[in-house]
């Protein structure tokens, strides 16, 4: 099941994923996975899965539904659907081969309740670029943008279906005025920081397709660690029993 340089990382409830240096998951992917949970029987879209780490944390919390996990490297899509196997759910999650901005008509569902990404965080043009291929396109929208998330995101949706995103603040325009512009309307909004006195580090946001415009819920800042350095509270009822 493993292959070289692959190792296997415990989700909690018996779930594990299996990881590499070029494809693992985050303290991100944990809150965006808590954040947007997908409802009894929904139907669940993640655009850039990677190893597919979301996908088997919602079925950690909920057996009755289904995800599409769309990723368009090979070798995760590879990874995440040896990871579906090892934790026998073939049936519930369908990993997807392609290129979020060719989703039209190759998705074997549309109309769907909840679409989530944890995109890129920086534009083309910023910061350093990883000479390994895998990160640079994990790190820069080198193949992918918010626009291009977002206007996927709106053709996959059905009418009130949840878009969920998390991001760097400084993004925070960029991303509000993308949903706008594909109909999905801003109404939840939480700022992430490591401590108290740290700035916000991370946002998380959901948008509603063709929701009311106005309405956004700013939620409290949910804050990683105790000024003493241990998880917050929060931190551990999200990291449920993966925090053992």
């Amino acid at each position: 099941m493993l292959k070289e340089n692959e190792e296997l990382q415990p989700l909690g409830n018996g779930l594990q994923v299996i990881v590499s240096k070029q494809h693992h998951f985050f303290t991100d992917t944990i809150l965006l996975a808590d954040f947007s949970k997908p409802k009894k029987h929904e139907t669940a879209v993640e655009l850039g899965t990677g190893c597919g780490t979301i996908p088997l944390l919602w079925n950690r919390e909920n057996a009755h539904i289904h995800t599409y996990a769309v990723e368009i490297q090979e070798n995760a899509v590879d990874m995440a659907r040896r990871s579906v196997m090892l934790n026998h759910l073939s049936e519930k999650i369908t990993v997807i081969h392609e290129d979020l901005r060719c989703l039209k008509g190759r998705l074997p569902i549309v109309n769907c309740d909840v679409v989530v990404c944890n995109p890129p965080y920086k534009p083309l043009g910023t910061g350093l670029v990883s000479s390994d291929g895998s990160h640079a396109i994990i790190r820069h929208e080198n193949t992918c943008t918010i626009d291009d998330v977002l206007k996927s995101a709106s053709v996959l949706l059905r009418f009130g279906g949840r878009f969920c995103l998390c991001q760097r603040p400084e993004r925070l325009t960029d991303t509000l005025i993308c949903m706008r512009k594909y109909h999905i309307e801003p109404k939840r909004l939480r700022m992430v920081q490591q401590r108290y006195h740290k700035p916000p580090k991370l946002f998380l946001i959901e948008g509603k397709r063709g929701g009311k415009d106005g309405g956004l819920n700013v939620l409290p800042t949910l804050f990683i660690e105790k000024e003493n350095g241990d998880f917050s509270e929060e931190m551990l009822q999200i990291y449920g029993t993966f925090k053992e």
